[in-house]
């Protein structure tokens, strides 16, 4: 391995100790209660090694959102996989729903918090997603394309779940289930039903 090589992987390697010292304090003290000098401290590096690679929270906050989604496209390989469109799609959104409500504060990360969506902005756009809504977009075409579904555009059909998916998520990570009034064990059979009637409803 040449010398150039070896500095490539260093840095590979030091990018991945401050992420995910990043996502660990990021989830269990917060984003806002994390500072880079924090970060530094856990590494035991000094904060400007961070910022030799990040120049501040926000674009870290960034990198680390692009890691969480990679969890979930994990998720829909592992779980989301029926040859069946129809099958899969909903296989996709109890994935999609089990992920947010098994690591809450990690879905607040990628989908809550607006701070990292202006480091995507100066990036052109917003990217860390993208992966997971083809996983999803990608399914629902296969649905349409065998008229198993009364949507007629993908994208329609796809913002659609998605919207319902993130509703179901959000509103149990912000404790708002409990307008309900409910057992805590009644929630979990409630979301899951509402995704089934949901679909019910797409089916043609």
């Amino acid at each position: 391995m040449g010398i150039s090589d070896r500095k490539e992987r260093e840095k590979q390697e030091m990018r991945r100790l401050i992420i995910e010292a990043a996502m660990r304090m990021f989830v269990d003290e917060g984003y806002e209660k994390t500072s880079i000098r924090a970060i530094a401290e856990k590494i035991e590096y000094s904060p400007g090694t961070i910022y030799l690679y990040y120049k501040d929270k926000d674009e870290l906050l960034y990198e680390v959102q692009r890691e969480a989604f990679g969890e979930l496209l994990k998720a829909f390989q592992e779980n989301a996989v029926s040859k069946d469109p129809w099958k899969r799609l909903t296989q996709v959104m109890h994935t999609y729903v089990e992920f947010g409500l098994t690591h809450p504060d990690l879905y607040d990360l990628m989908f809550i918090i607006r701070s990292p969506m202006k480091t995507a902005d100066e990036k052109g756009g917003w990217t860390n997603g993208d992966a997971c809504f083809d996983y999803l977009n990608h399914t629902i075409q296969e649905c349409i394309e065998r008229q198993l579904i009364r949507y007629k555009d993908n994208r329609v059909a796809s913002l659609s779940v998605w919207s319902l998916g993130h509703g179901l998520v959000s509103l149990e990570v912000r404790c708002r289930f409990k307008v309900l009034e409910v057992a805590e064990g009644e929630v979990a059979r409630i979301i899951k039903a509402s995704i089934d009637e949901h679909l019910k409803l797409m089916k043609t």
